[in-house]
């Protein structure tokens, strides 16, 4: 099965033997433990719930629920992922590791992006400043004109001031490009979304 959670440690680069420079994230990817799996006929449908990290101060519930597993501490991250099938070797109490990857493999990975809190059009969207000649006013960030005289409102999904940042973003069609397993490393080939020690799902395509 080839899912694992993790956290971003940085960028590096690697030199092939050809001299080639090929950029990658690293990442400190599990050992994750299976926390549950469910199925069609108890659940209605089949998906497999691990965990990974340590967690400080967490619910009663969510450790109750982690120590059937065998996991005597709470765990930092429970995600669920939906399956076709439960694979044989996964079980509850199991590990996932990144020996379930191999170099080349393709990727989809999801983290949460940088926050850049509020923000205004010409950061968020790219928009040009105003002229700023003899006779303007000086408000050459403004937004400008966001309607017209009929139909006298503004359109949903117009681009203006907002929070920006902080979303769920998923990159597909990554490679592998570096695995250490003693050290629980895993090597992406180009940039992730997130910031340094945020959350990160990389799952594989079977």
């Amino acid at each position: 099965m080839k899912v694992i959670l993790g956290t971003k440690i940085g960028m590096t680069q690697i030199i092939g033997k050809d001299g080639v420079v090929t950029p990658v994230t690293i990442l400190k990817a599990g050992p994750c433990t299976v926390t549950q799996t469910k199925s069609v006929d108890t659940d209605g449908y089949s998906a497999v719930q691990v965990a990974f990290g340590q967690g400080k101060a967490l619910s009663k519930a969510v450790a109750g629920h982690a120590k059937k597993s065998g996991t005597e501490l709470a765990p930092k991250h429970i995600r669920e992922f939906r399956v076709k099938e439960i694979p044989d070797e996964v079980a509850l109490g199991s590990k996932i590791t990144v020996e379930n990857f191999a170099l080349g493999d393709k990727v989809e990975v999801t983290g949460t992006s940088k926050g850049k809190g509020f923000a205004g059009t010409i950061k968020r969207y790219n928009f040009n400043e105003s002229r700023n000649t003899h006779g303007f006013k000086g408000h050459i960030r403004e937004v400008g004109s966001i309607g017209s005289m009929y139909p006298q409102k503004v359109f949903k999904g117009k681009k203006m001031p907002g929070r920006m940042g902080a979303d769920r973003v998923t990159v597909k069609n990554l490679v592998v490009a570096y695995i250490d397993v003693a050290n629980n490393l895993l090597g992406i080939k180009g940039a992730v979304p997130g910031p340094k020690k945020g959350l990160i799902i990389v799952r594989g395509k079977e």
